[in-house]
């Protein structure tokens, strides 16, 4: 199986602080304390799934806020 050149993530903030991120296809988690310890921990994730040779070149992070407003 040939490697991914690009990986998404899909960011969202945890109910006890930080933020949550998943990859999209991919069974990946991980969380981070703030959006730079978040990177962190992201590419380290990344990494470690796919070893250092077949890891994306790039990895994009979508963060998604859901609020509700009253009208």
């Amino acid at each position: 199986m040939k490697a991914p050149t690009e990986i998404i993530f899909e960011v969202t903030e945890a109910a006890e602080g930080g933020f949550d991120a998943r990859a999209l296809g991919y069974s990946i988690f991980t969380q981070g304390e703030d959006w730079a310890d978040l990177k962190t921990m992201v590419k380290d994730a990344v990494l470690c799934h796919f070893g250092d040779e077949g890891a994306p070149k790039v990895v994009r992070l979508h963060f998604v806020k859901d609020e509700a407003i009253a009208v």
